[in-house]
């Protein structure tokens, strides 16, 4: 069968939830045994998410094969058993970059090169290239209708339903339905106005997500029905939640899932949501509860650390424990010191970054996990820092360091390897996506994975110095993890410790609410144990 494909659009305001939407449909989708993907259209010039700042655009999810994508993509992988791939995240500078490529080889035939049909074309062929051996393709598109950089996406959405037929795509667009307190109820211009700007475009809605703050009532539905030309039963209340994962029940309880399948005349199959059932029944009524300290430098900006907010979250899930995370500035540790930032923390995390600002309040924290016995987990540069303050302050290396942050300090036991100095490109220094990782046998890695071999995500340029690990072995430092390839060093722990572990991977971009990653899991354990 031909993929059937929706499109989810939004207007009014950015930030409504359209990436959560979407993939609350995946879910709900899946959940009656439809196979899914999901893919995201950016209208940035980046060709990627992989040079832009956190504080731009929030974190930078990573795909197997080393992909650098929207943080979207890190919800629908949370959401359904699917993974995506660095084809399921698709740019204006990507598509410029391929078509400029092309008409440079001289593939147009010495045509005039367009907007349309060679950009739109280009846009399509992205969308059907995904789409491969799939009962339905979820497409969003980013950003809100009128902006003008994502008018060839929505131009290119358009097209596409005249190319597979009308029984084949429908458009789903998420808009705001503002309570206004002064009047005491509910406006709907704003939703109208955004479908107007839509139809203008040439595309007619199929269903209205409305994002508001309590349930609409039928009055307000039906006018919404009237004004924006769609059926009733496809207004659809997008309230806000405690939890996202609640996302996909409020969806079904107001009818979403049945008319997605009556639109796209989509075989009728029983849903089964008892997985998502079972996972908001453990979020919203936990027997425990532990506090976890982040030590980071984009605390400002929670969406930097999206996913990995999120694994925490799967790690309290796994332990039937609510997991409140305390953020804390690496600075501030730097400047008050660690024992004032953590009173009353049962566990601290130190994740993934690039640059030295906050660096000796990082490689504070750990010291005091260390030294205190409180709960230690390391992610990517988190386990640099780690292996940074077990050679200075246990193996007695003054001045260890990473040749990121110092490049003539007398001991860098973080560096980069041999092949990689001297590369100018900075992308050509990374080592992305999916490796293989051997752990050491009776581990506590091993024993947490319940594996030899395992596969985890990076996204890392700078990799423990070799010549160093006998002198970091010696005092009692243990290598646990290694890509056997290359004999790097993949995790560390500290075998007397209550639970020291830190890997140079991204083990949050592989977590699932209902299959939670089993690092997380035993940092949440042993940070519950510390606790009592």
């Amino acid at each position: 069968m031909a993929p059937k494909y929706i499109f989810v659009t939004g207007g009014v305001v950015s930030s409504l939830g359209k990436g959560l939407a979407a993939a609350s449909m995946g879910a709900l989708l899946e959940a009656r045994g439809f196979r899914v993907t999901l893919q995201k259209m950016d209208p940035y010039i980046n060709v990627d998410a992989g040079t832009m700042s956190p504080y731009q655009h929030g974190e930078v999810f990573v795909t197997d094969d080393g992909g650098e994508t929207d943080l979207d993509l890190g919800h629908y992988e949370r959401f359904t058993s699917g993974r995506v791939t660095r084809d399921h995240n698709v740019t204006t500078g990507k598509v410029y970059y391929s078509v400029i490529q092309k008409e440079r080889r001289g593939d147009y035939l010495g045509r005039t090169v367009q907007v349309i049909p060679h950009i739109t074309d280009e846009i399509k062929a992205s969308i059907r290239k995904v789409g491969r051996d799939t009962d339905i393709v979820i497409v969003e598109v980013g950003g809100t209708v009128g902006d003008i950089e994502g008018l060839p996406f929505l131009e290119a959405i358009r097209q596409l339903k005249k190319d597979v037929g009308r029984d084949n795509v429908i458009y789903v667009h998420l808009t705001l339905v503002p309570f206004m307190r002064a009047a005491a109820e509910l406006k709907t211009k704003a939703t109208q106005h955004s479908v107007k700007e839509l139809r203008a475009i040439g595309i007619q809605p199929d269903i209205l997500l409305c994002r508001t703050d309590r349930y609409l009532p039928p009055g307000i539905k039906s006018k919404i029905a009237l004004f924006c030309d769609v059926e009733e039963e496809a207004v659809i209340t997008a309230k806000d939640v405690d939890t996202i994962y609640e996302v996909p029940l409020v969806f079904h309880r107001e009818g979403l899932d049945d008319i997605i399948v009556k639109l796209l005349n989509l075989e009728s199959r029983p849903i089964d949501l008892s997985r998502w059932e079972g996972v908001v029944s453990r979020v919203q009524s936990p027997r425990l509860e532990t506090r976890i300290a982040v030590v980071g430098k984009y605390i400002e900006l929670k969406d930097s650390y999206k996913s990995l907010v999120e694994a925490l979250a799967h790690g309290g899930i796994a332990n039937d424990a609510r997991v409140e995370v305390q953020w804390i500035d690496a600075e501030h540790i730097e400047r008050d010191g660690a024992a004032a930032q953590f009173s009353g923390i049962h566990g601290i995390l130190v994740p993934g970054g690039f640059g030295d600002r906050g660096i000796l309040g990082k490689i504070e924290a750990v010291r005091y996990a260390r030294e205190q016995r409180v709960p230690y987990f390391g992610i990517c540069l988190g386990m640099q820092c780690a292996v940074i303050e077990y050679a200075r302050n246990v193996c007695g290396l003054t001045g260890a360091n990473s040749s990121e942050f110092d490049p003539t300090a007398p001991h860098r036991v973080i560096d980069l390897l041999p092949d990689q100095r001297g590369i100018a490109d900075k992308g050509g220094t990374m080592r992305l996506g999916n490796y293989p990782i051997v752990l050491g046998e009776g581990s506590l890695a091993s024993r947490l994975y319940g594996q030899g071999i395992i596969q985890e995500r990076h996204r890392h340029r700078y990799e423990v110095n070799n010549d160093y690990l006998p002198r970091l072995e010696k005092n009692g430092l243990r290598v646990s993890g290694i890509w056997a390839e290359k004999q790097l060093v993949e995790i560390i722990e500290i075998p007397e410790h209550p639970y020291f572990v830190a890997g140079q991977f991204h083990p949050e971009f592989r977590s699932r609410p209902w299959d939670p990653h089993p690092l997380f899991s035993g940092f949440v354990r042993a940070a519950l144990e510390h606790g009592t």
